[in-house]
């Protein structure tokens, strides 16, 4: 039996208060490198405070899809899901 692979979406908050929103298969080797300056321009220019969203995929396209669906949301929409007053099937 294999273990199957997972992909992540997730939500940093920075220090700026702004957010980002990334994908990844390992979380936390990513927050890391996002912490180090090492994650991307964004977080090297906006320091992270924390990790404000996790959600998990079994499937890298939707993932994907849902990486770019949360980037396109206003921040009000993005503060909802990270409170758990946003569903994640919710468009």
């Amino acid at each position: 039996m294999s273990a199957s692979w997972k992909w992540y979406v997730y939500i940093l908050e920075c220090l700026d208060g702004s957010f980002y929103t990334g994908r990844t298969w390992d979380p936390n080797i990513r927050y890391e490198q996002h912490l180090s300056g090492f994650g991307g321009k964004y977080t090297k220019k906006h320091p992270v405070k924390r990790l404000a969203y996790l959600e998990e995929h079994e499937d890298f396209e939707v993932a994907k899809t849902r990486e770019k669906q949360i980037q396109g949301w206003t921040r009000e929409k993005k503060l909802k899901l990270i409170n758990g007053k946003w569903g994640k099937d919710w468009k």
